[in-house]
């Protein structure tokens, strides 16, 4: 039995495991996931788990070497429209059943593919480059697996995965300085080495904080930009896309309650707290007329960044 009418190269099993995927990897999303309809929702699950596994292929490889030959791989595989492994079947599937091209995937690729190389942030638009390939790129794959038709609501939706990636590595800080990683860019704290990261002295710890707080503003400002776009959405996608945003806003919360401290612990947000995010946002989308407004008009200034030919939408 197939997953969906009109996608027939992925099997039921194939849409069965992106689901477990999901809801092992993915608890926010798994969680705003039941608020689509389940054509959309098999979709999403779908396209997260080829995100994983691209994610996978560079953390769990037995060297640098080895995942960069699995990625370039998976970036032939786009290209060629030929595939082996399940989860790049199920995006050239999507590819061939809805609007998703095959360019977000390709930076996508690209983007993770430089983390395997020495990852030292230089400064601003830097990071919001590499923000965008990893989750921006996501943000407009999602539009298409959610049959968004008004072109609109692009850029918002890149704003919402640039937002969540901020929240990411304002949440794990120490984690990636763990793996030989720092994203925060030298612009804000200096020429800093991971190892230093792990353990700062007391001048790095507020170097850090300094840095965490004014990632999560950047995050902050993203996350807005994004609402106000939301209704480019389809109904049920926008009350999801609402849910996951503000449940995972929350992550920055949680950072700051922390003293904006993520060097040495990891924020996160429970169950019965994303519970009550997603009944706050529930109430938002039924009383706020904005968040169902299609007359937004995107702040450029927030993607000035990414107008470099190389780091186009594709």
């Amino acid at each position: 039995m197939n997953a969906m009418t009109g996608e027939r190269i992925v099997t039921r099993d194939v849409a069965d495991a992106a689901r477990a995927v999901l809801r092992r990897h993915g608890r926010t999303f798994f969680f705003a996931s039941h608020l689509l309809g389940s054509r959309h929702a098999a979709r999403a699950a779908m396209l997260y788990a080829f995100c994983r596994h691209v994610d996978d292929l560079a953390d769990e490889a037995s060297d640098a070497q080895a995942a960069r030959t699995a990625l370039a791989g998976v970036s032939n595989a786009l290209l060629t429209g030929r595939a082996a492994d399940p989860w790049t079947v199920s995006i050239l599937s999507l590819q061939a059943s809805s609007s998703l091209g095959v360019a977000p995937a390709l930076a996508l690729v690209a983007g993770v593919s430089s983390d395997l190389d020495t990852v030292r942030v230089a400064d601003e638009a830097g990071l919001l480059r590499y923000a965008y390939q990893v989750a921006g790129t996501v943000g407009l794959m999602m539009c298409a697996v959610l049959d968004v038709q008004d072109p609109r609501a692009h850029p918002f939706a890149i704003d919402l995965g640039i937002a969540m990636q901020m929240t990411n590595i304002a949440r794990d800080v120490g984690e990636d300085a763990r793996m030989g990683r720092r994203y925060l860019p030298a612009s804000w704290i200096g020429e800093v080495q991971p190892e230093d990261i792990v353990a700062p002295d007391s001048l790095l710890q507020r170097k850090l904080r300094d840095a965490t707080r004014r990632l999560l503003a950047h995050a902050d400002r993203h996350y807005a930009s994004a609402e106000s776009g939301l209704g480019f959405l389809p109904a049920r996608a926008r009350l999801a896309i609402l849910t996951a945003a503000r449940t995972y806003r929350a992550i920055g919360d949680r950072i700051a309650d922390n003293g904006y401290r993520s060097w040495d612990q990891r924020a996160a947000v429970g169950s019965t707290a994303k519970a009550g995010h997603a009944a706050k946002a529930l109430l938002a989308f039924a009383l706020s007329p904005r968040l169902h407004r299609r007359d937004a008009t995107h702040d450029a200034s927030l993607q000035i960044a990414l107008s470099r030919p190389d780091h186009a939408h594709g």
